[in-house]
């Protein structure tokens, strides 16, 4: 079963005063924590098998989701007692739940290792191929397919990127995109077309091998380090590809942008 890493254990600095009391994470987007949202997305595509990272407050995580979510809510429904035998067909079975574990990067180093540190921290249980993606991210679109899973193993690439027309607060975008699908390290202010990586991926774990991470794997010494530079050097070598991704997308890092959201449930 593939496995998906969800990235929560940032302070989530340029929310604050509203991550003082609440990890970012748990900010209400439309009526659900935000990391719901991804969560649900997962389920849908029968993903059920979620590795959560925590570090500020990972505690109230844990008490919110627990190691078991079920999508929709808990509520299975039944036939009502006043239903003809002619008409009743048999239950349909209880929808799966998604088994959660935790990394508590807070607890065993004393704050987050960084989006790299993160991944590398638990890559001894993610098997070859997984998800990763950002726990403050809104992408109620998305779609988590298995189909998208073949197809990556088949590349040969180390990571598939799923990136987003520029918004407004990163106008000059991340990352180019080549003819053939690849991922390019394009420099900031290149005429070519650039896009924002929308911080979803499909990742192999020699991703986070030599030559382009030398983080060990179960990071024991709690090293920090981020993706981006991973990213770069791995496109740089062309073992990573990439698409677009055209739905609602918001990467809620303001509170602005979080009341805009609010503002259009």
């Amino acid at each position: 079963m593939t496995r998906a890493v969800i990235l929560a254990a940032g302070r989530g600095e340029r929310m604050r005063p509203l991550t003082d009391a609440t990890p970012k994470p748990l900010l209400q987007v439309q009526g659900k924590p935000l990391m719901q949202w991804p969560l649900e997305a997962l389920a849908r595509g029968g993903f059920l098998d979620v590795v959560v990272n925590t570090a500020w407050l990972g505690e109230v995580i844990v008490q919110t989701f627990g190691n078991s979510f079920l999508a929709g809510g808990r509520e299975i429904e039944t036939q009502t007692a006043n239903q003809s035998p002619a008409n009743t067909q048999p239950p349909s079975p209880p929808p799966a739940a998604t088994r959660i574990t935790y990394s508590h990067e807070g607890v065993d180093f004393g704050g987050a290792l960084e989006t790299a540190g993160g991944v590398a921290r638990v890559l001894p249980s993610l098997g070859d191929v997984f998800w990763v993606l950002a726990g403050d991210v809104f992408a109620p679109d998305f779609e988590f397919t298995q189909a998208a899973v073949e197809r990556f193993k088949r590349s040969g690439n180390l990571a598939h990127l799923w990136l987003v027309p520029n918004p407004d607060h990163n106008p000059g975008g991340d990352f180019g995109l080549s003819a053939d699908g690849l991922a390019l390290n394009w420099p900031k202010g290149s005429a070519t077309p650039m896009y924002t990586y929308s911080t979803v991926g499909l990742f192999h774990c020699d991703f986070f091998s030599p030559p382009f991470c030398d983080i060990p794997a179960g990071n024991p010494s709690g090293i920090k380090a981020p993706l981006l530079p991973l990213m770069r050097a791995a496109m740089d070598a062309g073992r990573v590809s990439a698409e677009i991704y055209q739905g609602r997308w918001t990467d809620v890092g303001t509170p602005e942008r979080l009341q805009q959201l609010n503002q259009v449930a």
